[in-house]
């Protein structure tokens, strides 16, 4: 099963790769079928690039789930990436706010990537923990059980060890690990609400996430903690954890986070608002949300655990500013 114009490119290069489907593999889905054909790249890697159009079925797009009937021809034209690094231990910013031989709790900062991926294939939390502890390099993800955004601030997990490990995945799949957040909303909530509603990938934006019947069950419990003039202050907890699922919950019900241009947040301002906070809201430079409690049984020992994380200095100041807007209009104080 040998490609035509078979070239070795090397990574940032533009890769072209052209072959016949053989008929053994009448009947595979395109993606499967792609990941036989190009074994020199990862099966996600092809289906990306398959969503991305890079990769053709007889000159045209084709679906994942598509079924080829034998002696179409594949045609990949794509930007080769460089290589995830998984393994190097690199220096990066992170506190350690409680570690053990079994657990590791990190407070991670906005703008950290945690883990390696497209456009990030090193320098990220993974990266980080390697160096700070060797020995993580040997477990899957480095011990990484769950996930933070790049620009979400706050309390994730790490197990040390393999044992751990096994504990915290079934933990979080029994919803006992408990994660609480802190979120500024566009939109002044009148009270709280279960946000019950299934999240899936959207079919248009692959970076995107959206509420959909056929996604994955999603449960977020929302509690107003400050309301402001045309903001509010909320806490989060997760019951289930999606790829971007505040985010998507919040926006879903007309509330966005601040600054999270993606899922729908326009920098709204008060009426009347000073020129400070007027810019503070509309250059925010991340979605307002941050990991604040985390609640867990010791993997190991079985002893409860709790950890706080104080907000970070843009969300203090955020807050801040929106309780001075509020103040001042309340009691008529002139600016």
């Amino acid at each position: 099963m040998k490609s035509v114009n078979d070239d070795h490119d090397g990574e940032g290069a533009t890769l072209h790769r052209s072959v016949a489907v053989p008929p053994e593999l009448a009947g595979e889905r395109a993606d499967k079928a792609a990941a036989l054909l190009f074994t020199d790249f990862s099966r996600a890697l092809l289906s990306r690039w398959i969503a991305d159009g890079a990769l053709t079925v007889d000159g045209a797009p084709v679906k994942p789930k598509q079924r080829l009937v034998g002696g179409e021809i594949l045609v990949l034209n794509a930007q080769q990436l460089p290589r995830e690094d998984w393994a190097s231990a690199q220096p990066v910013a992170f506190d350690v706010v409680y570690e053990d031989e079994d657990l590791i709790i990190v407070d991670k900062p906005a703008g950290l990537v945690v883990h390696p991926g497209a456009g990030n294939p090193d320098g990220t939390l993974v990266n980080g923990l390697i160096r700070h502890r060797a020995a993580l390099a040997g477990l899957p993800r480095a011990g990484i059980i769950h996930r933070l955004d790049k620009e979400t601030s706050g309390l994730l997990v790490v197990a040390a060890s393999n044992r751990a490990r096994t504990r915290l995945i079934r933990d979080l799949q029994q919803r006992l690990i408990e994660r609480i957040y802190v979120a500024v909303t566009e939109g002044r909530m009148v009270g709280g609400r279960d946000i019950d509603t299934a999240i899936g990938r959207d079919p248009r934006v692959r970076t995107r996430q959206q509420v959909r019947p056929d996604g994955k069950p999603a449960l977020t419990r929302i509690r107003v903690m400050e309301r402001y003039r045309v903001h509010s202050l909320v806490e989060a907890s997760l019951e289930t954890g999606r790829t971007h699922q505040i985010r998507v919950h919040l926006a879903s019900i007309g509330f966005p986070l601040v600054g999270d241009r993606r899922y729908g947040a326009r920098g709204r301002v008060p009426p009347g608002a000073a020129p400070e906070l007027i810019h503070l809201l509309q250059h925010f430079p991340r979605q307002a949300l941050h990991a604040w409690q985390l609640g867990l049984s010791h993997p190991v020992t079985g002893v409860p655990l709790h950890f706080d994380s104080p907000l970070p200095a843009d969300l203090t100041q955020l807050i801040e500013a929106l309780r001075q807007d509020a103040s001042v209009m309340t009691t008529g104080t002139d600016r």
